[in-house]
């Protein structure tokens, strides 16, 4: 458990990281506070790694899946963070194309998460090499994908903006949205479609 709290940590921290890309973007500025930032949130990583071994005593499953989040959170800064750059670059925040912009974010997210996942959540490590699920892996997540890129679509493009936010910021709560209904999704086709041979 030990080692599993500290990756949990680290996990935590570059997911602090990409958090700073993700609220410079935003111009959302906490001032000196943002250097606390992936410390806090490591903090909070670790804690949440050790909450699953809690509840495991009770459902096994939340050992993996308490690792399964912040790796979660770990792909999905990388994921927002990207994504937000590419808008900023392109100007691109709604209408269709925003499915393409959505994309490089999403391929960069799908390689961490596969090596977390694979190496650390579900811990398998029976295959011959290491990319051996990986095409399994890529179904899942490319289906995630495309819900994903579904719902920011529809969210961003055929819900009117509310008055409150940006686009920039509506796109941003769209993307919460659709990684929310990806967490899901993803967790239950890693578990039972690709790493179903975990040691």
């Amino acid at each position: 458990m030990k080692r599993d709290v500290l990756l949990g940590a680290v996990v935590g921290f570059l997911t602090g990281i990409f958090t700073l890309v993700i609220l410079a973007y935003l111009e959302i500025d906490f001032g000196y506070k943002n250097l606390f930032l992936p410390f806090g949130i490591a903090v909070l990583w670790s804690a949440g790694v050790r909450l699953g071994y809690f509840l495991a005593r009770f459902f096994p499953f939340f050992r993996q899946f308490g690792k399964f989040a912040t790796v979660g959170f770990l792909s999905a800064s990388i994921d927002f963070a990207v994504l937000n750059i590419v808008s900023g670059l392109t100007g691109v925040t709604a209408g269709n194309v925003v499915g393409l912009v959505n994309v490089p974010g999403f391929a960069i997210a799908v390689i961490n998460g596969y090596l977390w996942n694979k190496l650390w959540v579900f811990e398998d490590r029976g295959g011959k090499t290491l990319f051996n699920d990986f095409p399994k892996f890529l179904f899942v997540t490319v289906s995630g994908l495309l819900l994903n890129s579904l719902i920011v679509v529809l969210l961003t493009t055929y819900i009117p903006l509310p008055g409150a936010f940006t686009p920039a910021q509506w796109l941003n709560i769209a993307k919460v949205f659709a990684n929310a209904v990806g967490l899901i999704w993803n967790f239950v086709g890693y578990k039972f479609v690709v790493f179903v041979s975990k040691k």
